[in-house]
């Protein structure tokens, strides 16, 4: 970890009992909670607009295969695959929320090591 994610407090409690949950692996459970130690949390109204968090619509680069993702993370309710919109207790979410854009991140992902840059985040309206 080499710098403080910024979440508000909502993300950070629903992160921490996911993971006292078991629901990551054990190298994204230490990561995690590193991350979670040094957190900088917010009230939603004063987190910056560049870094991911819920209701954000999120592109992304893997660095392992130079190819662009785009992500919507929405609430646990509110996943629809088809429509790109992701829990933010997926995968991806859970390796990028607290970051910001232009942050590199070296995540444990369930099938490796994966370098992935944020590369934008704009606010994603529900309709």
């Amino acid at each position: 970890m080499t710098k403080n994610i910024i979440v508000t407090t909502g993300i950070y409690d629903l992160i921490k009992d996911h993971v006292r949950r078991k629901k990551v692996t054990l190298e994204e459970e230490n990561r995690l909670l590193a991350e979670l130690k040094g957190a900088k949390q917010v009230r939603r109204r004063e987190l910056p607009d560049d870094v991911v968090t819920v209701n954000r619509r999120v592109l992304i680069l893997d660095h392992s295969d130079q190819q662009e993702k785009e992500y919507i993370f929405v609430s646990t309710n509110k996943t629809k695959l088809q429509k790109r919109k992701f829990s933010i207790l997926s995968d991806m979410a859970l390796a990028t929320v607290g970051y910001k854009v232009g942050d590199i991140i070296d995540w444990p992902f369930k099938k490796g090591e994966k370098r992935i840059e944020i590369l934008k985040v704009t606010p994603f309206e529900q309709l």
